[in-house]
């Protein structure tokens, strides 16, 4: 594989710069590849004929990259397991992935006993293994075999595994080497857990050209003063985030081009980016570009792009997600499966090379959401679309996020965008609230910009005013709650569920 290749030779040419960088330690390509060659000597020991993938359970530490590149070195697929999943949801990827080994990457002790499973801690795979000979490349994961599988929620309330082959994971570093402005020897940031695949847009760029990923740790999150102190060490030149971690960071006046005098680019998934987010990137980071893009964890990380410019954000109210990679095809269709025209807002369908082959063990759900179109995979995305005049794409929300409330069908992120773009409005979430199993009114919740208003009824008046100028009246919420911080997910996602149960309290 192109990657490993070329991470190879980075290492036996760079062995000495640093790969990866935290405020409790660091660690060079040279360590990191020879570490990385334990855990693939330890793990072809175990003649794992079947290549069952492995799990790797861990936090954003040197040890969990070496597990990952330990296993794919030894033509197995990882599965990546964040310390802060709950043991029951592990248990659920345990039963369905039927993984017999877990790598302990945390340096904590991992409670497996109900498990059926043998966990291998990777300090002790460190000190075991004395064997300097490297892992023979033939046996390294390559083509349409799993480099990874990442768990996502599931509407049935069970995780899928969605299975990433290295065919898929080269085609998503190729566009972002060559698309971007993503050049040798920088500073990445690493804000999300490995169990979700928006690290995989700062790992593996990183790794492919010579770059240094500096990880934020959980604790640096639950104390933004840690947080600030660390980011002005960092020295950080990529940075990869959700809009809402950055949102939180720009509640904090001192994160400017002042705090972080290297940084350059800007790249955001995952979440609607808000027009509102970039006008201050742009007023505190005048040297970075801004990039929005949009993909599923389905399609290998994210399919589209645009750079967000200032005469972008004077055509845009909503900014649209770009246009697709090169190797990429978007069809947008109606409830029938049939194309619609130009500015008709349909289902994305995503045709390409970094598709994923579909969810391991489960055929049915592969088949529903997967199919084959003119040759090449292609992906069922759930998400509506509308693509305009210059053939720019327009993400209108999920399909299944639609409600209904009063008859009147509606998106509940279409609502949400329109409000955070208010300029009383740093974010917002709306949430339905239920009478007898059916939706009686919307409540949005809100972290208010600072503002001149005694009372709230005032704010909210001046809010439902604004909302009045885009949004039908049926679709403004009836109530307006305001908070200093909305909750986040450990993946820098806002958390609707917790947001419901704070406005229930």
């Amino acid at each position: 594989m192109k990657l490993l290749n070329t991470l190879k030779n980075f290492s036996h040419t760079h062995p000495d710069t640093l790969v990866y960088l935290s405020p409790t330690e660091e660690i060079t390509y040279g360590e990191l590849w020879r570490q990385s060659e334990q855990v693939a000597a330890f793990l072809l020991k175990l003649n794992n004929e079947k290549h069952i993938p492995v799990i790797v359970y861990g936090h954003m530490d040197a040890s969990t990259i070496g597990s990952f590149l330990g296993c794919v070195k030894a033509g197995i697929s990882y599965i990546p397991i964040d310390t802060s999943i709950p043991f029951e949801r592990i248990a659920k990827i345990i039963a369905s992935s039927q993984a017999e080994w877990v790598i302990n990457a945390s340096g904590q002790e991992l409670a497996v006993n109900n498990f059926s499973v043998s966990v291998a801690n990777y300090d002790k795979i460190l000190a075991d293994q004395v064997s300097d000979v490297p892992v023979d490349q033939s046996n390294w994961v390559s083509g349409e075999e799993n480099f990874y599988i990442i768990y996502t929620s599931g509407s049935t309330g069970n995780p899928k595994g969605v299975q990433i082959s290295a065919n898929n994971l080269q085609s998503f570093v190729n566009w972002m080497v060559e698309d971007f402005p993503i050049k040798e020897n920088l500073r990445f940031l690493n804000q999300a857990p490995y169990s979700f695949d928006l690290s995989v847009m700062d790992l593996y760029p990183a790794l492919a050209c010579g770059g240094t990923i500096f990880a934020i740790t959980k604790e640096m999150i639950a104390k933004p003063k840690l947080l600030f102190e660390a980011l002005e060490k960092s020295r950080t030149q990529v940075w990869t985030s959700t809009p809402s971690f950055v949102q939180m960071c720009l509640m904090d006046p001192s994160f400017t081009d002042k705090l972080l005098p290297e940084l350059r680019v800007f790249l955001f998934c995952g979440e609607i980016l808000p027009v509102a987010i970039c006008r201050q990137l742009m007023n505190r980071f005048s040297n970075a570009r801004i990039f929005n893009t949009y993909g599923p964890t389905e399609a290998t990380v994210a399919v589209t792009s645009i750079e967000v410019t200032a005469e972008l954000l004077e055509t845009y109210s909503n900014l649209p997600i770009g246009k697709p990679k090169g190797d990429t095809k978007i069809l947008l269709v109606d409830e029938n499966g049939l194309a619609v025209d130009h500015g008709e807002k349909g289902e994305m369908i995503i045709v390409g090379p970094s598709v994923s082959k579909g969810y391991l063990g489960q055929q049915e759900l592969t088949e529903k959401n997967f199919f084959h179109y003119e040759g090449e995979q292609a992906y069922r995305t759930g998400d509506a679309a509308y693509i305009d005049q210059d053939g720019l794409i327009f993400y209108k929300g999920r399909i299944d996020f639609q409600i209904k409330l009063h008859g009147y069908r509606m998106e509940l992120e279409e609502i949400e965008c329109h409000i955070a773009n208010c300029k009383y409005v740093k974010s917002a979430a709306v949430i339905p609230v239920y009478q007898n199993d059916k939706i009686d009114y919307l409540l949005a919740a809100i972290i208010p910009t600072n503002h001149d208003f005694e009372k709230e009824y005032q704010l909210t008046s001046a809010i439902k005013k604004e909302l009045s100028a885009f949004l039908p009246a049926y679709m403004i919420p009836r109530k307006f709650s305001y908070y200093e911080d909305l909750p986040l997910t450990p993946n820098g996602k806002m958390d609707r569920n917790k947001c419901k149960e704070m406005v229930h309290q």
